[in-house]
């Protein structure tokens, strides 16, 4: 096992044979940053609910990615229809939607979000932590938009609708752009 911090986490090692005792030990002093698990070897479940209650028991989020080395594949999902009220799609990768999402409605996405139509339901792409995810639509008229941890509420008297947009994080917050229009100069 190794623990060492990070830019903006502490990364844990988990090289397998690790003890429930031995992983609460190593984070009783850590400081107080979100917790990156990598887990490179054969890890008992015990070993790792402990991780977990000894996470929660300080407050720290816990977020587990890929070992080393290994690359994550990320598909891309197309939805052929309109999503419904009460209907949600979830995926780890992009969702691509030929049609509208109503409010109701969810997409949920590890990456991009994409709706070839109008946006009205709730859009959340990033949901892994991605902060380079966007959300792109043909209208974008929903209420909230989720980007990795960011949220955006849109106002209670919102504009109408400006033609294509994307939704994107910059400086820690949404940003709402125009999109498809050619920038002068460019």
């Amino acid at each position: 096992m190794r623990l060492r911090a990070t830019l903006g986490a502490l990364a844990l090692r988990l090289d397998g044979g690790e003890s429930p005792e031995e992983i609460a030990a190593a984070l009783e002093g850590a400081p107080e940053m979100p917790l990156e698990v990598e887990v490179a070897g054969a890890t008992a479940g015990e070993a790792v609910a402990a991780l977990l209650e000894a996470a929660a028991a300080r407050g720290l989020e816990v977020r587990f990615r890929p070992q080393r080395g290994e690359r994550r594949v990320l598909h891309t999902e197309v939805v052929d229809h309109t999503l419904r009220s009460g209907m949600r799609v979830d995926s780890a990768g992009t969702v691509v939607v030929l049609g509208d999402v109503n409010a109701g409605a969810e997409v949920v996405a590890g990456g991009d979000v994409i709706v070839v139509g109008a946006l009205r339901g709730l859009a959340h792409a990033g949901a892994e932590g991605n902060e380079h995810a966007t959300i792109w639509a043909l209208e974008l008229a929903a209420k909230q938009l989720r980007i990795a941890g960011h949220v955006a509420v849109s106002p209670d008297e919102a504009p109408a609708a400006r033609g294509p947009e994307r939704a994107r994080v910059e400086q820690g917050q949404i940003v709402i752009e125009r999109w498809g229009r050619r920038r002068s100069g460019a």
